[in-house]
């Protein structure tokens, strides 16, 4: 059985009321970026999944924050690490990275009963051109679909913009792996696809708390689950990236609490 969700089930939405739920969720935004920035800079040839999810762990631990995912979902590691075809929901391991292994690394964090999430791709040195290519296009997607989130927009145009920077560099949006609210738990209203649907028509409003993260593949646009319940492959097999940052809707342009 599928332990989490290929399209979650989601609580209620969080927004930003007043002075202190910003300043909670952009603790734990920092804290996450902290975490993710400190994951990525032991990413090397034979280092494990298992030793880059506990450096993870150790920033949490220096602020006082926990695991989202083990303390939401019961997940067996404290972040999420998917290598190569592995496009989310990666169980930390044994497993050492190898030279060309492309890496995404996920992190959910709560602190004070705020949550923020964020992830990026990195590939092990040498990094192929189609691997560096991909990486990018996750990541100019998530800055397009930011672009088009504000107050008063439907929520399509996010995927309308997402999916149409992430065709233009020749990749494929999975589209059963949505972007979401977030700020209390780690999946809440609204459900946000990376893709243009128009049944995705809720305006945005502003303080509203999402993330945007582009979950691509170079081939399929379908996933499949891995016998652990948890890891989700592109179903074909294909090369997967994922970037991703938790974001506050304004008027003008969003705020984005977990990049450092």
């Amino acid at each position: 059985m599928l332990r989490w969700s290929v399209i979650a089930r989601y609580l209620p939405a969080v927004s930003i009321d007043d002075d202190a739920d910003l300043l909670g969720l952009t603790r734990i935004g920092r804290v996450v970026g902290e975490a993710l920035k400190a994951m990525a800079a032991n990413v090397r040839p034979g280092i494990t999944t298992a030793e880059l999810d506990d450096i993870g762990a150790r920033e949490f631990a220096r602020h006082g924050a926990r695991s989202a995912p083990m303390l939401f979902k019961d997940f067996p590691g404290v972040n999420c690490i998917s290598l190569n075809d592995a496009a989310v929901h990666g169980i930390p391991n044994d497993t050492a990275l190898r030279p060309g292994d492309t890496v995404k690394l996920d992190v959910t964090g709560e602190l004070d009963g705020y949550v923020a999430d964020s992830a990026l791709t990195l590939t092990v040195p040498p990094v192929s051109d189609k691997k560096r290519r991909i990486a990018r296009a996750a990541e100019d997607a998530f800055w397009r679909g930011c672009h088009a989130a504000r107050a008063g927009r439907p929520i399509y145009e996010i995927g309308r913009a997402v999916d149409s920077e992430v065709r233009r560099h020749g990749f494929t949006v999975l589209r059963e792996l949505h972007s979401h609210g977030v700020g209390r738990t780690i999946h809440e209203e609204p459900n946000v696809p990376m893709y243009m649907d128009r049944r995705a028509n809720s305006l945005l409003t502003e303080g509203l708390v999402i993330t945007i993260e582009p979950i691509i593949s170079a081939g399929s646009p379908w996933v499949a689950a891995d016998p652990d319940g948890w890891t989700l492959r592109t179903a074909d097999g294909s090369l997967s990236a994922h970037y991703e940052h938790t974001i506050v809707i304004t008027k003008d342009r969003p705020l984005v609490i977990t990049q450092v």
